[in-house]
């Protein structure tokens, strides 16, 4: 074979070795890019609308009777009725219908009532109710005052006492068709826990003492099973042989890292005032460290502020001391969520009275409350925001509307008549209570959210 051969068949080999290396470098190339390269989707959006429920009717469970324990001493838990308190009602589409619930222990008693605002159409009418009663009796006596409320399947019921001279009861209001099977978990050095079967529409009451015993400062959780139920506590106190007042206690939706008090009154004291107002507050599950802030109604600033630090599970109670008379907000705030309430009272001894106080929501909507009968009444609002708020007031069963500019940061208030319905417009979130006070005669009703429409929510068939 000649040299020339040889020679073009090297280079024929060496251009095929050069052409594959090349089409390989392309196909490596090619696949790296398509790699990276986005590749093609198939997407097909999931089918949804908008629909808005059919509102529900708005409901509402009032106490019913005032309950006496002890006053037979052959059967020291046997209840029976001390008074019928007097309820207030009314609503945007005029007053709720009342219908009564069974009270199996007190079958001659008035019964707790349930007030029902029906739908129209589309509009739900904005309810309210509240309760109040004044008794002067040997073992009990004072006033007591209590909004109607909506039944849940937990609350927390953060107050009342087990010392020697207080008949604390707590009631358990099912107004559904079901029964309901109710767990009572007390948090204190004595854990304890009580379950009761609360039977469909109808009232089950029982002594705090007899399954809160050993703990000096009980808090108290609620939880129901089968149906929601409304949970209060009545407290009364004597001491040493003379009534010191009576109060109705609501119960609270759950613990928050953020708890605002307003409508807290500071009483004149003759000495020791560490008893007048003091402030309950436990940390479920982990411990805290709790800011308590004092502002006085009117005053920029604060009155008080101080730190409280708080063990698991362990309900703690501090004094809120050295305030002078007047009307004050109280703001508890922690990393974690908490329950709070705020004992205050007016005095020692016979004709004198005691109410706890407990949260009040902020509100930023049109809400309806209802102003008891009683002593004199006010509306407390505290504006915690970072801009001014005005307040329109205005009676559900007419008048000229009432209207209050609360300064950010501040706490004011206005005088409101009792046995009166009032719808409360804000332009800024607020929190609003309503006191009652008079000689021997203390109360607060926080102002709740009111029940509205039902809001949009997407389906995905």
């Amino acid at each position: 074979m000649s040299s020339g051969t040889r020679a073009f068949r090297v280079a024929a080999t060496g251009a095929r070795v050069i052409t594959g290396v090349a089409v390989i470098a392309a196909c490596v190339i090619g696949v790296a890019t398509a790699v990276h390269a986005p590749w093609p989707v198939v997407e097909h959006d999931p089918a949804q609308v908008e629909v808005t429920p059919v509102p529900g009717d708005s409901t509402l469970v009032c106490n019913g009777d005032l309950r006496a324990l002890g006053r037979d001493s052959s059967a020291p838990l046997d209840m029976l009725s001390a008074a019928s308190p007097t309820l207030t009602t009314g609503g945007t589409g005029g007053d709720p219908a009342a219908e009564g619930l069974a009270m199996t222990d007190l079958p001659d008693a008035g019964g707790p009532q349930v007030l029902t605002g029906a739908v129209d159409g589309r509009s739900v009418p904005l309810i309210a109710g509240a309760e109040s009663v004044t008794i002067a009796a040997d073992d009990l006596a004072g006033y007591a005052a209590l909004p109607c409320g909506v039944p849940r399947l937990e609350s927390w019921l953060v107050g009342g006492s087990v010392d020697t001279g207080t008949e604390d009861i707590v009631t358990l209001t099912n107004a559904a068709d079901v029964p309901s099977t109710v767990t009572l978990s007390v948090y204190g050095p004595a854990r304890s826990t009580r379950t009761v079967i609360v039977p469909a529409r109808s009232q089950a009451a029982l002594p705090l003492t007899s399954f809160a015993t050993g703990n000096d400062v009980p808090v108290v959780k609620v939880s129901a099973v089968g149906a929601p139920v409304r949970a209060a506590l009545q407290s009364s106190l004597v001491r040493v042989l003379d009534p010191a007042g009576i109060d109705l206690q609501d119960s609270v939706a759950g613990p928050q890292q953020k708890l605002v008090f307003t409508g807290v009154q500071a009483f004149a004291a003759s000495g020791d005032d560490a008893e007048m107002a003091v402030l309950r507050v436990l940390s479920p599950g982990v411990a805290a460290r709790v800011q308590v802030t004092v502002h006085a109604e009117g005053a920029t600033g604060a009155a008080d502020a101080f730190t409280v630090p708080v063990e698991a599970d362990l309900p703690s109670q501090v004094s809120l001391s050295g305030l002078e008379p007047g009307q004050y907000t109280v703001e508890v705030e922690s990393d974690v969520p908490l329950v709070a309430a705020i004992r205050q009272q007016d005095g020692f001894g016979l004709d004198s009275d005691f109410a706890w106080v407990m949260p009040s929501p902020e509100l930023d909507v049109d809400v309806v409350f209802a102003v008891p009968a009683g002593p004199d009444a006010r509306l407390q609002l505290a504006n915690t925001s970072d801009r001014d708020a005005t307040v329109t007031l205005e009676s559900l069963d007419g008048g000229q509307p009432q209207e209050i500019v609360i300064p950010a940061g501040r706490t004011g208030g206005l005088e409101v008549p009792g046995r009166t319905t009032y719808r409360m417009q804000t332009t800024a979130p607020v929190h609003a209570a309503v006191t009652l006070t008079g000689p021997g005669a203390i109360a607060v009703l926080p102002v709740q959210a009111s029940g509205a429409g039902e809001k949009p929510i997407t389906v995905y068939p």
